[in-house]
């Protein structure tokens, strides 16, 4: 019987924020990946390792977490004033299922540093010593991203003494600044309020604030779905019912957010719309046991991804929770003691974050104008990826 050898597919393994992926250059896919559609998603599911029934990725390069379930494309930016198109595939664990409906905001942190070390951006932008501004275009929103990247020697500096919760071992700062989030043109509160009654069948009817703004979100007050807002993963990883629950409420918030039309299309867009819920700030205990005390925070996010508890937070969720604390009214906004605001700090399972943004209401209608953080990035191994040929 005859088996297809392995291929070897130029490739680098990168920690961006508090998650990992592995990052291509477009045109060292396979001929027939370097386009949307079955062949490009096999494949990338076949390096990832999915899907895999028992859950942990092992014949692949997932590490069988949301975080860890990524994979990034780029490309010399075909957009005006841009230096690359990024587009983000977010793999399922236990399914044959690529989901191309969102951005990831931690590996938008590695973005700028791959980019240079690619030969996507001009060698003439990169300074001998100091920061390169990279432009990206996030091809699955459409919208752009900048990254500060900071250089050493003409290189990229990846090492440094900033701590990222989230992440055990120090690096460099990697400021961005996701410019515009939601257009002008769009509904930043797809259903026209800040606050709307969610009602899900056999669960609840729950006050929600809905948002279009970093990736789809659904942010819940904690106390409504009997959580204080302090809890840790296996508080709600381990709990079945609450994880069913909360799928639940995602599917019916998908609809009344007009992602989709009927709640089993649910199942097929697993990466949006996100579910989070938030508290009043409060002490509490990290992940590592470190103590964080009310007065360090302005409030508690908790957020979902792809079904599970996120162990940090998502970056993309982070520019949703900045946006809507800038927005007096909002649930975010009140669970931070209200009032206006340009900036936030949330405690999460790891620790904490700082999100600024900057909101204005126009002719009755809100928009923000650009939403900032500061993550790091790493590389972790880079060389080839190994996959069989007649997997794609």
């Amino acid at each position: 019987m005859f088996y297809s050898p392995q291929v070897k597919i130029p490739a680098t393994y990168i920690r961006g924020g508090t998650s990992k992926g592995v990052f291509f250059n477009l045109m060292d896919l396979p001929e027939p990946a370097q386009v949307p559609g079955e062949a490009r998603d096999n494949l990338l599911l076949r390096v990832i390792g999915s899907p895999d029934p028992y859950g942990k990725q092992t014949d692949g390069m997932g590490g069988a977490t949301s975080s860890t379930s990524k994979t990034v494309i780029l490309a010399k930016s075909e957009q005006a004033a841009h230096d690359v198109d990024y587009l983000f595939g977010q793999v399922a664990i236990d399914k044959a299922f690529v989901d191309w409906s969102g951005n990831c905001g931690n590996l938008t942190a590695a973005v700028g540093s791959f980019a240079i070390n690619a030969g996507l951006v001009d060698a003439r932008r990169i300074p001998e010593n100091g920061v390169c501004t990279v432009r990206i275009w996030q091809k699955n929103i459409s919208k752009t991203i900048i990254a500060h990247v900071p250089i050493t020697n003409g290189q990229v500096q990846e090492t440094g003494g900033f701590e990222l919760d989230g992440v055990t071992f120090p690096a460099a700062e990697v400021p961005v600044e996701f410019v515009a989030p939601v257009d002008p043109s769009e509904a930043m509160f797809p259903t026209g309020n800040i606050v709307d009654d969610l009602d899900v069948p056999g669960i609840g009817c729950f006050s929600a604030t809905m948002i279009n703004a970093g990736i789809p979100t659904i942010f819940l007050n904690a106390a409504d779905i009997g959580y204080l807002g302090t809890e840790l993963q296996e508080a709600i990883n381990t709990d079945d019912t609450a994880l069913k629950r909360f799928e639940t409420i995602r599917a019916y918030g998908a609809i009344k957010m007009g992602l989709i039309s009927d709640i089993s299309e649910a199942q097929a867009r697993q990466h949006t719309p996100k579910v989070a819920f938030v508290a009043p700030a409060q002490d509490y205990v990290t992940s590592s046991d470190k103590q964080v005390g009310a007065d360090e925070i302005d409030l508690h996010v908790r957020a979902l991804s792809m079904g599970k508890l996120h162990h940090a937070m998502m970056g993309t969720a982070a520019v949703a929770i900045g946006t809507a604390a800038a927005i007096p009214g909002t649930l975010v906004n009140l669970a931070s003691g209200g009032g206006e605001k340009d900036s936030v700090i949330f405690g999460h399972p790891s620790g904490t974050l700082k999100v600024g943004a900057s909101a204005e209401q126009v002719e009755g209608k809100w928009t923000v104008n650009k939403v900032g953080m500061s993550r790091s990035a790493r590389v972790l191994m880079e060389g080839w990826v190994c996959i069989p040929a007649d997997c794609f």
